[in-house]
C-alpha cells in the first residue's frame, strides 16, 4: 500500500491503524536548531482528540505524543522526527459482526476490492483515528512556520447542516474559536448548531457541515505553475482527510454569480506595498500565493456511522440489514478544525522551504 507521504521537502509519512497498538507519524525535512515544544504538540492533538464533549465519540484517548527521534535537549537535530501516539481505549469487539460486511458510506468495500483484505476493526488504515498523526505532523509545521515567518493558520466550523454563520474570517481568533464546544466562533449560531447536533446524536443520525481556514501574513510567492500551484495541493491536501468532499478557495463556487468586473481584485498601494482593495482569489493566483490572506472552505459528509438500520450486502453478495455500534461522532467538524490546521500548515510549511531554498534566502 503506497500513498501514506505528502510534501517534497518538509516530508510526512503516517502509519498505523484504528485497533492497533499505536499510530504515528515521521517528519523529515524539518530544519535543525528548531525547538520543539512537546506540550505545544499534545496541546493540538488534544483538540483533535475523542471524548472532548458529548457532541463527539465517547472513545477515550489521551493522544499523548513519544517522540522518538530528532529532538535533542528540545530542539531539532535535522534528522526525521519520529512521533508515536499509543492507542489506549480500543473496543474491537464493537467491530465483531462486521467481519464479513460492508458498512455503507465507508472504505471496507473499496479497500476489499483493491487489497484483497481489510483490518474491519474501526476500518483499520482508513479510519478518522490516523489523522491524529497528521495533527502531531502539523504541530512541528506550525512551530516551524511561526518561528521563521510568523504565519497565522486559524480554522473553525462555518456551517453545519443548514445553520451557518457569515462572520467576518479575518475577525476570528483562536480564543473565539476555542470558546465552546462545536469550534465556532459566532456565539449565537454556535449554539444553534450545538442544539441541532444533540438532536441529529439522539435520532441516531448524523450531519456534515463546512470549515473555512484563514491563513494571515503568508509571503509573496510560494507555489510554482503549472503543476506545484499552492491552491492545488491545499486542495489535495484537504480532500486527504477522511470524510471530506469538497474544496473550494476564494469566491469558490460563487464566483459565478459575478462578473469580471466585479471578481478581480484591483491593484492599490497600502502604507508603501503594493496590495489589492479585495481578495476574491482567496490570496491566491496563478497558483501563487499574492501576500494576501489565504481562505478556504472544507466540506464534510455526514458521519457514516449511524445507528439507524441500513441495507447492504456481504462478502459473498447477501443482502443483509445492519445495524452498526460502535463509538462515533454525530458530526465530525468539531474536530475536524486541527486536522484542516494541521493539513493547511504541513502544505504551507513544505512550499515556505521549497520557495525559500530557490530564491537562496534560507
Amino acid at each position: 500500500m503506497s500513498g501514506n507521504t505528502i510534501g517534497k521537502i518538509f516530508k510526512v509519512t503516517t502509519w498505523g491503524e484504528s485497533h492497533g497498538d499505536s499510530i504515528g507519524c515521521v517528519v523529515d525535512g524539518c530544519p535543525s536548531g528548531i525547538t520543539i515544544d512537546t506540550d505545544f504538540i499534545n496541546n493540538e492533538c488534544s483538540r483533535r482528540a475523542p471524548g472532548q464533549s458529548n457532541l463527539t465519540t465517547p472513545r477515550k484517548e489521551s493522544d499523548t505524543v513519544r517522540i522518538m527521534s530528532g529532538v535533542y535537549n528540545g530542539v531539532s537535530t535535522g534528522t526525521p522526527i519520529a512521533i508515536m501516539i499509543e492507542n489506549s481505549n480500543v473496543q474491537s469487539v464493537d467491530y465483531d459482526n462486521l467481519k464479513d460486511l460492508f458498512r455503507p458510506g465507508h472504505a471496507d468495500y473499496s479497500y476489499h476490492s483493491k487489497y484483497g483484505t481489510r483490518d474491519h476493526r474501526g476500518g483499520g488504515r482508513s479510519s478518522a483515528r490516523t489523522t491524529a498523526s497528521i495533527v502531531a505532523a502539523g504541530a512541528v509545521a506550525k512551530t516551524i512556520l511561526s518561528k521563521i515567518h510568523g504565519f497565522e493558520i486559524n480554522a473553525y466550523v462555518k456551517k453545519v447542516y443548514n445553520i451557518s454563520t457569515n462572520i467576518n474570517p479575518l475577525s476570528v481568533t483562536r480564543e473565539m474559536v476555542e470558546s465552546n464546544a462545536i469550534r465556532c466562533p459566532d456565539l449565537l449560531v454556535a449554539e444553534e448548531m450545538i442544539e441541532l447536533i444533540e438532536s441529529i446524536k439522539e435520532q441516531k443520525n448524523s450531519v456534515g457541515g463546512v470549515i473555512e481556514c484563514v491563513i494571515k501574513n503568508p509571503p509573496i510567492g510560494m507555489g510554482e505553475p503549472v503543476f506545484d500551484k499552492l491552491d492545488a495541493d491545499l486542495a489535495k491536501a484537504m480532500l486527504s482527510i477522511n470524510a471530506t468532499k469538497g474544496f473550494e478557495i476564494g469566491e469558490g463556487f460563487d464566483v459565478i454569480k459575478l462578473k469580471g468586473s466585479e471578481n478581480n481584485d484591483i491593484f492599490t498601494i497600502l502604507n508603501g506595498k503594493v496590495t489589492t482593495k479585495t481578495n476574491h482569489s482567496g490570496g491566491i493566483i496563478g497558483g501563487i500565493s499574492t501576500g494576501m490572506p489565504i481562505i478556504f472552505r472544507v466540506a464534510f459528509k455526514p458521519t457514516p456511522t449511524i445507528g439507524l438500520s441500513q441495507e447492504t450486502i456481504d462478502v459473498d453478495g447477501n443482502m443483509i440489514s445492519i445495524e452498526t455500534a460502535g463509538r462515533h461522532d454525530p458530526c465530525v467538524l468539531p474536530r475536524a478544525v486541527a486536522i484542516v490546521e494541521a493539513m493547511a500548515a504541513i502544505i504551507l510549511c513544505d512550499y515556505y522551504l521549497l520557495d525559500t531554498i530557490k530564491r537562496g534566502t534560507r
